[in-house]
């Protein structure tokens, strides 16, 4: 491998590195970023020494960021953005503000200098929007009120690193000259900002459409993968040489995009791109921790990483509480904005000498990167410890169902598929007791008029007082599948009387819920296909009818293979034996009836119609 180029090597390195850690990473529950971090570790000049210009690594994997701003600005459409703008300048300027006053005043009264001060706690009171946005998205939090809060405050941050940059020339230690720039000169600066801001907004209302469209009507898909990424790299690039942030530039030409008809397209070209550029961001971090300085003070640097994480999770939990995020959501938002950020590296960085001493930019480096890799760390054991716990001690202002009910039918889970059952049998006048234990969903349902209960149905207790005892249905809906047969279950024991009507998550649900003698039981999502594939049947110009039997057909057919493969669904090689035999069979019987369809279709629908009315 001597001769080998260094690209060839170092693919080899990172991509083998991620390849054998990351889906042990996600085996063992710890999340993918760790396993990237991990990688990096192995492999950096901690570990194995197999990569040396960590620096170098670290900046092009940057535009793992950048891409992924970019997606997220395709996300948000320009209306919805500018809803956004107290929350962005409002709590952003409060969290920003907040941690780094609290962390220079801890820093000062410690005995740092102000200006090492004021420069180590602005950059501190930054957060990962890699990781942060990361999470949000793989818990499906983006849209709900902490992801959205999240994501306003990082993108504030985002903003708020330019003027932090420009900062620095001004706390430099000896650089009076290259501090002092003319009125006139700053002037021409900002006006440069506006420009270049103003001609991404104007081209993108203007030129970006038109081009992509030109481009489009090529029919090459990597032609327009190409202008896709081309779109990227000329933003990040324009931003960059302005010195403004590059991912606030790819993020702002998202937006601009976000109600073209090419957003899909460039979602689905770009997403690859994003995570393996973040997957090489998180191994960059991971290589870039200097274990050297946590060896030679391993008490100061463990006291630095626990000391600013401790603070700003305090100011942001309490912003959280102002900002009324509830309380399940808390401590995941708390945790995700209380770590270093990426751009805490190119603060210290850009610092340099004349305002930070090398050690003490080392020590700073070092523990916005250990916090990045204890913060996913935390957060496993959150997931796993905390917050069973705290949806138990720290309840919502809504009280447990406590009055005794009668009405003849409990609905347990009021999510999608709950709902709809409930609404329908509303509409009928039929009274109905809703349990529901998701506080955010009981007191929204309430505002529009459900008459819904807060409650875990899994408890025997609550099951009794929601009227288990009297109820003629209990319709068990609720997402959880172990949640379900455990109410299945408590109902069979204790409420024989019941008629249980279930929701099967997927087969192995609707085969455990057999196991229950459960008589009524629902796939979730089964009728619903169906009933999208005989829309595509008619629009593919089948009759109406047709494509009703042909639905039913598929149906009964898909039924008896399920009676067939249940008894020995414990027997997985048995299942497999069965189901190929059962789904030959059914596919030799559509065989048949398209052959017979296609010889009938030939003499008309009317000499057909005939012909089955005949005697």
């Amino acid at each position: 491998m001597e001769h080998a180029p260094a690209w060839l090597v170092n693919s080899l390195i990172y991509l083998g590195a991620a390849v054998f850690v990351v889906p042990l990473s996600k085996a063992l529950g710890l999340g993918s970023i760790i396993g990237y971090l991990v990688a990096g570790i192995a492999i950096g000049p901690w570990g194995l020494g197999l990569v040396s210009n960590v620096e170098d690594i670290l900046h092009f994997a940057e535009f793992g960021v950048v891409l992924m701003l970019f997606l997220v600005g395709l996300e948000l459409e320009p209306k919805r953005l500018w809803n956004l703008r107290r929350p962005i300048f409002g709590w952003g300027t409060a969290q920003v503000l907040g941690c780094a006053a609290v962390l220079f005043a801890v820093g000062w009264a410690a005995g740092a200098s102000w200006r090492v001060a004021l420069v180590a706690a602005l950059g501190l009171a930054l957060s990962s929007t890699a990781i942060a946005l990361q999470v949000f998205g793989e818990r499906n939090l983006l849209k709900t009120a902490s992801g959205q809060a999240g994501f306003s405050i990082l993108l504030f941050q985002d903003v708020a690193a330019i003027p932090i940059l420009a900062l620095l020339p001004l706390l430099a230690v000896g650089t009076a000259a290259e501090a002092s720039m003319s009125g006139v000169d700053r002037l021409l600066e900002g006006l440069k900002i506006i420009g270049v801001i103003g001609g991404i907004v104007l081209g993108g209302r203007l030129a970006l459409r038109p081009l992509l469209r030109w481009i489009a009507r090529s029919n090459t898909p990597e032609i327009f993968t190409a202008a896709s990424l081309l779109l990227v790299v000329a933003i990040a690039a324009l931003m960059q040489f302005i010195g403004l942030s590059m991912a606030l530039g790819a993020f702002l030409a998202g937006v601009l995009l976000a109600e073209s008809e090419y957003r899909r397209e460039l979602e689905t070209d770009i997403e690859p791109f994003k995570g393996l550029l973040l997957g090489l961001f998180f191994i960059a971090v991971g290589m870039s921790i200097d274990f050297g300085v946590l060896i030679k003070q391993p008490g100061l640097m463990l006291l630095l990483v626990a000391g600013f994480m401790v603070i700003k999770l305090g100011v942001i939990y309490a912003l959280a509480r102002a900002m009324g995020i509830s309380y399940q959501q808390r401590p995941v938002f708390t945790l995700l904005l209380a770590q270093g950020g990426e751009f805490a590296f190119v603060v210290f960085q850009a610092a340099g000498p004349n305002v930070l001493p090398p050690e003490v930019t080392s020590l700073l480096i070092g523990a916005v990167a250990l916090s990045m890799l204890v913060s996913p760390l935390l957060l496993v054991a959150i997931d796993k410890l905390l917050l069973p716990r705290y949806d138990r001690s720290n309840g919502p202002a809504l009280d447990e169902i406590s009055e005794q009910q009668d009405a003849k039918v409990l609905i347990c889970g009021f999510g999608r598929y709950g709902q709809i059952v409930g609404r329908l049998l509303m509409a009928q006048g039929k009274a109905v007791t809703v349990l529901d234990h998701d506080a955010d969903t009981v007191e929204g349902l309430r505002q529009f008029g459900f008459r819904v209960f807060y409650g875990d149905a899994t408890r025997l207790d609550l099951l009794r007082v929601a009227g288990g005892a009297t109820a003629k249905a209990i319709v068990v809906a609720v997402d959880d599948i172990e949640q379900s047969l455990e109410i299945v279950d408590l109902v069979r024991e204790h409420f024989p009387q019941a008629q249980i009507i279930a929701r099967a998550r997927n087969i192995t649900h609707l085969y455990k819920l057999r196991d229950r003698n459960v008589a009524y039981i629902e796939r979730e999502l089964f009728e619903s296909s169906l009933r999208s594939g005989r829309s595509v049947l008619e629009v593919l110009g089948w009759p109406a009818h047709e494509a009703r039997e042909a639905a039913m057909r598929f149906r009964r057919g898909n039924e008896q293979i399920m009676s067939e493969t249940y008894p020995h669904y414990k027997d997985r090689a048995k299942v497999i034996a069965v189901a190929k035999e059962g789904r030959q069979q059914f596919e030799q019987q559509m065989a048949r009836e398209r052959a017979l369809r296609k010889e009938r279709s030939g003499r008309g629908w009317e000499e057909e119609a005939a012909e089955e009315q005949a005697p």
